[in-house]
């Protein structure tokens, strides 16, 4: 097997950062939808949850765009491999996150009841759907496809729905929820809040589970000494955010359960590297970071871009979380309310609106 060079090496890890920064922050963002049908009482509760992601969740969705384009540009064996090869689960998560987008800009344009049960099934499944894609996505890429030599899909448009497949799905899942959790105990007050802390320290066992056999599935198969000492870190972690919890420190807890999903991920992807995306019919037809990259010059003109914009874009986005750092309630939503088109007001009324 080649060895990867430094830049190879240095955008293998970068996009790692990327796919960890996006089940970060999107990871919340899914859960909270998902939240909507599962969590939320009553109407008031569902216009909390929906407006604590409100102002972020579009921004959070830049770390896909990201990752995805990272991808493209630095490994495009890797890419063209990937997105043909699992181009059925990729697709049905851009429809749910179509749908997600489109209920939360929907659901309060209409009053009424009914228009707005619609739009919350649809913000629910969507953000369901395109979690567990995601992760089947990303526990592929760790245990493998049909690849031939051409790095193409060997099999039918289901081959790829195994049970690693649903281990991956389960753990995002799994994750989203407990996370938002998490989220809504930090950015919430009063029975929203409590409600969530106390759903947070009696789930959060048993949601990270499907994460924790993903990770050690890796580790046994391919695991190396410092993706070992990951797992642990990863184990701890998780270990501290339960008790955190249980202590009522909602900051620290969610900041623990942060430090778990990094080095739990980072212990994945380290122990899969130098190998990008695994053939299993042959391990000689796996793409690497060395076979599937692009040229050096391109790395490192990627590398100069990304030295300079992504400053840019952590800084923005932490400003983002800043402005809108303080916590909700059901006593600040306010009543809500009919608006009747202008056009009606003229033909009623006889005057402009």
């Amino acid at each position: 097997m080649e060895t990867p060079t430094i830049l190879q090496a240095v955008w293998f890890c970068a996009i790692a950062v990327l796919w960890i920064g996006y089940l970060f922050l999107e990871g919340f963002d899914l859960g909270v939808g998902m939240h909507m049908k599962l969590f939320a009482r009553g109407e008031r509760e569902r216009r909390v949850l929906l407006n604590t992601i409100g102002p972020v969740w579009d921004g959070n969705e830049v770390w896909l765009l990201t990752a995805g384009g990272a991808t493209f540009a630095a490994f495009p064996r890797w890419y063209a491999s990937l997105f043909s090869a699992l181009y059925l689960p990729l697709t049905l998560a851009l429809v749910a996150l179509i749908f997600r987008a489109v209920a939360i800009e929907y659901r309060g344009k209409v009053h009424s009841d009914r228009w707005r049960a619609v739009w919350d099934w649809a913000l629910a499944l969507g953000s369901g759907v395109a979690a567990f894609c995601v992760g089947a996505m990303l526990a592929l890429t760790t245990a493998g496809l049909p690849l031939n030599a051409n790095g193409d899909r060997v099999g039918g448009p289901f081959v790829w729905l195994n049970g690693y497949a649903v281990l991956g799905g389960l753990a995002v899942v799994g994750f989203a929820l407990v996370h938002a959790l998490a989220f809504l105990a930090l950015k919430t007050d009063g029975e929203v809040r409590s409600r969530a802390h106390r759903a947070f320290v009696r789930w959060l066992p048993f949601a990270v589970l499907p994460l924790v056999a993903w990770v050690l599935a890796v580790q046994l198969h391919t695991g190396k000494w410092w993706s070992w000492a990951l797992t642990a870190v990863a184990a701890g972690a998780a270990v501290t955010a339960w008790a955190l919890g249980r202590r009522g420190s909602e900051g620290r807890a969610f900041i623990g359960l942060a430090v778990f999903l990094a080095t739990g991920a980072a212990a994945i992807f380290s122990a899969a590297f130098p190998v990008v995306l695994p053939s299993t019919i042959d391990p000689a037809l796996s793409l690497t970071a060395a076979n599937a990259s692009s040229s050096d010059y391109t790395l490192g003109l990627m590398t100069v871009v990304a030295l300079i914009g992504l400053p840019l874009v952590l800084a923005y986005q932490a400003w983002t979380y800043w402005v809108f750092r303080r916590r909700l309630s059901v006593d600040s939503i306010p009543t809500a309310h009919a608006v009747v088109p202008a056009t009606i007001v003229r033909l009623v009324t006889g005057r402009q609106a």
